[in-house]
């Protein structure tokens, strides 16, 4: 995607192949910073820390953060013991996106077949790239998916501004090209369909006012922040045709793991007659768990998080308390909408309906134990 008339990405590797490059999303809109990742404990830092976040992006840098692991051992070979230990450390980084233990253990089962420290480098190098130009494609294919239902409601609406309201941050930055939840509307207005979205601010980081919004400024799309209540007096008064949203981790019977607040959302859009669509990767599905809110696991975050808001100030960022420094705070960073809420998946495959039956019908290939689930640490 473009910034300021350039293409750029949000994560790729430097000239030497040595050093991982990513946007430090922490810092946005107020400033571009690229942050430099050099060892297995910077990537884990940069995941923690939400330099990089969104779940196809956060599977992208753990992939990258196995080849930094073959690249940085010592002597003559490389144990896969050793890997496979820095893959467990990778994987606990954040426990909710299964896109991270998909990418790692993809990366893994490569390199441990391989004997000798400069073909493990160079498999672990060229998997990572691989990775993150299959999920460019994925998101590509989401965004000419998706686009066909947008404008299906622009001919209904003769043209009219079809108005998407969106969830946190699915867009380029959260993956590597496109987004999920923005791809199709990125695809529509490409092709000349008039779109306003509803930019959810998402807290308790903001990362609908602060990076889906400087996305939408930086490719001209017309949009508007709102606060996260403000979705449901929307639909109230038809004032959103369609949400689109991302999603975390998807169970294979259509539970959708998404930012907090998604369900809610979903709530509001189910009341209103409203077509509520997750957009996903199927890197995203974890073809292991069926019960979504009891088996997904729910991230709890620092809870300064929800006590201080960070925003520009005198031309520096800073943070702002809110509450009384003595009120405790809880951190939830996902919530979980069960598939009955769900209009539609929108996949690099097609377009299915959020149950078990829809999404083996676009994805056969995923036994039920799921490729992800690999056995190469027995």
């Amino acid at each position: 995607m473009k910034v300021n008339g350039r293409n750029i990405r949000p994560i790729w590797l430097d000239d030497s192949l040595k050093i991982v490059k990513v946007i430090d999303q922490r810092r946005l809109p107020h400033e571009f910073v690229i942050a430099d990742l050099r060892t297995v404990d910077d990537v884990i830092d940069a995941i923690q820390k939400m330099y990089v976040r969104g779940a196809p992006l956060i599977g992208v840098t753990a992939a990258y953060g196995v080849y930094l692991a073959a690249l940085g051992s010592v002597g003559g070979n490389i144990e896969n013991g050793y890997l496979i230990k820095e893959g467990e450390r990778l994987k606990a980084a954040r426990p909710t996106a299964v896109n991270l233990s998909w990418a790692v253990d993809t990366v893994l089962s490569e390199i441990v077949k391989r004997e000798s420290r400069d073909e493990k480098v160079d498999i672990a190098c060229k998997e990572a790239e691989r990775i993150a130009e299959t999920e460019a494609e994925r998101c590509c294919r989401i965004g000419e998916n998706g686009a066909e239902l947008i404008e299906k409601i622009s001919l209904r609406k003769k043209g009219r501004p079809v108005n998407i309201l969106t969830h946190c941050n699915a867009g380029w930055l959260a993956c590597i090209e496109y987004g999920t939840a923005t791809a199709p509307i990125y695809a529509a207005f490409q092709n000349g369909i008039d779109i306003h979205v509803w930019v959810d601010e998402t807290r308790p980081l903001n990362q609908g006012a602060r990076l889906t919004a400087w996305e939408m400024l930086h490719q001209g799309v017309k949009h508007t922040i709102i606060t996260d209540n403000t979705a449901g007096h929307l639909m109230q008064h038809r004032m959103v045709d369609m949400v689109i949203v991302g999603s975390d981790r998807t169970t294979r019977n259509g539970d959708v793991a998404n930012k907090i607040g998604t369900y809610l959302v979903a709530l509001a859009a189910k009341d209103n007659g409203i077509p509520f669509y997750v957009a996903l990767p199927s890197s995203s599905f974890d073809w292991t768990i069926k019960d979504g809110i009891n088996e997904i696991p729910i991230e709890e975050r620092d809870p300064d998080e929800v006590k201080y808001v960070q925003g520009l100030n005198d031309g520096r960022i800073r943070s702002v308390l809110v509450p009384s420094a003595d009120s405790p705070a809880a951190n939830f960073a996902f919530d979980v909408t069960p598939a009955r809420l769900v209009t539609a998946f929108i996949t690099e495959r097609g377009i299915c309906p959020a149950t078990e039956a829809g999404i083996r019908n676009l994805f056969p290939d995923k036994g039920s134990s799921g490729f992800e689930q690999l056995d190469f640490y027995r």
